[in-house]
């Protein structure tokens, strides 16, 4: 998947067993410290939390602190950013941001493997650091998929590379109809296909998940409700 990460350097720094969370913070702040650009923010999901280098950083003059809570990735412009612990939905707000440098320091767990995958960033570890996977290494192109899918699943993301703001309700109520109308056509197809496909097609993190997300509820035997306009809408 190619990601909106533009030409600034991105990190994460990670959390293992044996590691601790201010040598994992400190790693970061090491990372962000040799990096150009602007002033720094250290984007917390709370005003309170735990993290003594973090929480000298915070004070140390011109740096801001800004939590989830009305947070915009706008404000990330022309700054250096500290994103602390974000699941896998503030992950994938970071899309459009364009920072002049971004650490993530990871929560923990599986939250964040997608986007490392996608955003190809330097990963700061315990006793070592790993340099960023170039596009030359990344994966090789997946099967097409069968019953027209993979076309499919190619319109949808030309259409959502189009919108500022990614998939629009035409194109979601097309998929939810086709999926009810034409079940024979998604029964071979497995989520997990669905979002390496979309994923390769360089879909926004949220349009991907929104996407699996409705073959999911398929494979669980839930229906949609569709706009009448796409009620009978199967794609050719």
């Amino acid at each position: 998947m190619t990601s909106n990460t533009g030409n600034h350097p991105v990190a994460i720094s990670r959390i293992t067993e044996d590691d601790t969370r201010d040598a994992q913070n400190l790693r970061a702040l090491r990372w962000l410290a040799d990096q150009e650009g602007g002033p720094v923010i250290v984007v917390t999901p709370q005003k309170d939390f735990d993290g003594d280098s973090l929480k000298r950083l915070i004070k140390q003059p011109g740096v801001t602190q800004h939590t989830w809570r009305g947070f915009s990735v706008g404000s990330l412009r022309g700054r250096r950013v500290v994103y602390c612990w974000p699941d896998r939905q503030h992950l994938n707000d970071l899309w459009d941001a364009t920072p002049d440098a971004l650490v993530v320091i990871e929560h923990g767990g599986t939250e964040a493997e997608d986007w490392i995958e996608d955003v190809h960033p330097v990963q700061l570890l315990k006793d070592a650091t790993v340099p960023p996977r170039m596009e030359a290494e990344s994966d090789t192109p997946s099967e097409p998929l069968p019953n027209g899918v993979d076309g499919i699943l190619e319109y949808v993301a030309s259409m959502a590379a189009g919108y500022s703001s990614g998939l629009k309700w035409n194109e979601e109520d097309m998929l939810k109809a086709d999926m009810m109308n034409r079940p024979d056509r998604w029964v071979p197809i497995t989520v997990e296909q669905v979002r390496a496909k979309c994923r390769e097609l360089g879909m926004r993190p949220n349009d991907v998940d929104t996407v699996a997300g409705f073959l999911q509820r398929r494979k669980d035997g839930r229906r949609f409700n569709v706009r009448s306009s796409y009620k009978d809408f199967e794609f050719n």
